[in-house]
């Protein structure tokens, strides 16, 4: 989850800076902005110790080159976008093996906690990018992701912000750019209000169907899933999470 801290010691871009969605003819579709702050609570000692143990190896650059990245194009690739703590994304890459998978998270309190799992896990098809995901949009080809994942965006809570919301018909061209027919995308979120917004957009985006048939569809976590710190909390406040799987028609037309 991307969450929404205080900063005490870094500041991130000033709000309303800019970032350009590219479209696959390498055309910027519109202006797009991200918002927030980029560090939480200060860094613990071990955390800046594995920040400068791994992550220079393990981070992405934009423009993306996903070959230089991997070393080799990757034959099956997965996105998570704001992967918070990596929990999800470190249980994904240790149980696909034979996957290789992109992680976007502007927090660096996230991306140290992920680096955790990494050295703990012994991970090696994972990569890091620590920023804004959509800066990686027009580095990742055609028709080449079996998932996408965005777990518990920021539900940008009040009205004058809601245009901040991630979901939103320019995020589902792209994700239906970026995915193989057949690819899913998997959202979740704990906030009635962003649930509402998130249905009233993919439901009528001609790219994708909902794959649900029973409650438990969008009740349940997904058989592969892990429920998170904040998955568990949420719940225990009495906020159960609403998972949605959608997958990616071969036309959206």
């Amino acid at each position: 989850m991307i969450a929404s801290e205080d900063d005490r010691n870094e500041k991130d871009e000033a709000p309303g800076s800019p970032r350009r969605l590219v479209r696959s003819d390498g055309a910027h579709s519109e202006w797009l902005h991200s918002y927030g702050r980029r560090r939480g609570r200060r860094l613990k000692p071990n955390q800046t110790a594995l920040i400068e143990k791994h992550l220079d190896a393990l981070s992405v650059t934009v423009p993306l080159d996903l070959a230089a990245t991997f070393g080799k194009m990757p034959e099956r690739l997965r996105l998570e976008i704001g992967f918070g703590g990596g929990e999800h994304l470190a249980h994904q890459a240790a149980n696909n093996p034979d996957v290789s998978f992109l992680g976007a998270e502007p927090f660096m309190n996230g991306v140290a906690t992920m680096l955790r799992h990494f050295e703990q896990k012994g991970l090696r098809n994972v990569r890091l990018y620590r920023g804004d995901a959509r800066d990686l949009f027009s580095g990742i080809p055609d028709s080449s992701l079996e998932t996408i994942y965005v777990l518990h965006p920021d539900p940008w809570p009040k009205a004058r912000h809601n245009k901040r919301r991630l979901i939103q018909k320019p995020f589902l061209d792209q994700a239906w750019r970026m995915l193989k027919p057949g690819g899913e995308l998997r959202l979740a979120t704990d906030d009635p209000d962003y649930l509402i917004w998130m249905l009233q957009r993919v439901l009528i985006h001609p790219g994708f169907e909902w794959t649900a048939r029973t409650a438990d569809d969008w009740r349940l976590i997904p058989d592969d899933a892990i429920e998170t710190r904040y998955g568990i909390k949420s719940r225990l406040e009495g906020r159960p999470a609403t998972f949605l799987k959608l997958r990616r028609r071969e036309t959206a037309a």
